[in-house]
């Protein structure tokens, strides 16, 4: 047996406070993109996808905390619990935290949420608790959900939750201005008009459990996760290497024990390189597996991209297909951008024939690639 539940989701998004907005203003093709009301810097884009629109980019360890703990009381309660069970794992993922840094500086621009105030939230005791906090990029919550599982199987617990946050701030904004990947227009994934990200804020959580302790406590899991696979490829200093990307897909799925994916949340940010790359990954995916054109869909285009915390919203989507069984389109594609072969990205939603399986892409610079399979069953 190698899935585990995914026993309960939580999510704070530009589009809404709980995950089921977020899963229905995806479906009306809903942006929540404003303008960064930053009286300094100046800045190539002002579009940015925030809780709160026109926020200025400011310190934000609090606000990422903030974020964080409410999802995480979400995800809980989604799962049915009232806090987290003793021996439990806890992952926190963010920015790298700078150890050893004074009191002022943990609330600033690096700083994520404190696995203290995360415990607090969820009525956990740090004694009895394992604490790690996990940092690769843009895929930090995938390769958290990745993490969470292999320790799940090992039998080292019952239960784990993963959580954290993006907030504006004018350090990693700044910094993606000055590679020039932010758009001035807005994101718009898959589109011939594409021009770039959005930064967004949120924060997400998640819980996983094993199957035994789900069917001991009759409890029904959002969604089974099935397989994952975290490579880091080196060949590309951004995560566009279209083998890379297919290598990481295909390890996830034959790791599910699959050749079948129904629906494929793809991490699309909205730059020309990036979607062309995971196009082109996805064609070869369905060569590979005989399979007719792959759908596949970005919720970037709705509220920007939350780079550590950006897996979150895709795991969101995912199990709402599953459990609908429709695919939600990628807002702001208003003029599709020639796909190759293989490759279907609709611009709004539409009925699936199955609803089995669903790949989430989760990349992220320095090559920090990963692929998480949903799916119906698996306990």
């Amino acid at each position: 047996m190698t899935a585990v539940a995914l026993a309960g989701l939580g999510l704070i998004s530009p589009l809404g406070p709980t995950p089921g907005v977020f899963w229905r203003g995806l479906l009306r093709g809903q942006r929540a993109f404003g303008e960064l009301g930053c009286p300094q810097g100046d800045f190539r884009s002002r579009v940015v996808a925030a809780v709160s629109p026109g926020d200025c980019p400011a310190p934000a360890g609090r606000r990422k905390e903030a974020l964080a703990t409410t999802a995480a009381r979400q995800a809980l309660a989604a799962a049915g619990l009232t806090g987290l069970p003793d021996g439990s794992l806890l992952v926190v993922v963010s920015q790298a935290p700078a150890l050893g840094a004074a009191p002022a500086e943990r609330d600033g621009d690096f700083a994520g949420p404190r696995p203290e105030a995360l415990l607090a939230a969820c009525r956990a005791d740090a004694r009895r608790t394992h604490v790690v906090h996990l940092s690769h990029a843009c895929a930090s919550a995938a390769y958290a959900a990745a993490f969470a599982r292999d320790w799940l199987l090992s039998g080292l617990g019952s239960t784990a939750l993963v959580a954290g946050a993006s907030a504006l701030n004018r350090y990693e904004y700044a910094s993606m201005d000055v590679v020039r990947t932010l758009s001035p227009h807005g994101a718009r994934p898959f589109d011939t008009d594409r021009d770039g990200i959005t930064v967004g804020e949120g924060g997400g959580a998640f819980v996983l459990e094993t199957a035994a302790s789900a069917r001991a406590r009759g409890h029904r899991p959002e969604a089974w996760l099935t397989g994952a696979a975290c490579m880091v490829d080196t060949s590309e200093p951004v995560a566009s290497a279209p083998a890379a990307v297919l290598d990481c897909m295909r390890a996830a799925l034959d790791d599910a024990g699959t050749r079948r994916v129904d629906y494929i949340h793809a991490h699309a940010t909205g730059t020309v390189q990036g979607d062309a790359a995971e196009a082109e990954a996805v064609a070869g995916l369905a060569r590979a597996l005989d399979h007719g054109p792959l759908p596949m869909s970005s919720h970037k285009g709705a509220v920007g991209h939350l780079l550590h915390a950006s897996a979150f919203p895709g795991l969101v989507a995912a199990a709402g297909f599953l459990r609908e069984a429709h695919i939600p389109g990628t807002p702001g594609l208003r003029r599709p951008a020639p796909l190759p072969d293989g490759v279907l990205a609709p611009n709004r939603p539409r009925r699936a024939a199955t609803a089995e399986h669903a790949l989430v892409n989760s990349f992220g610079f320095g090559g920090n690639n990963a692929s998480l399979v949903l799916s119906t069953t698996g306990g």
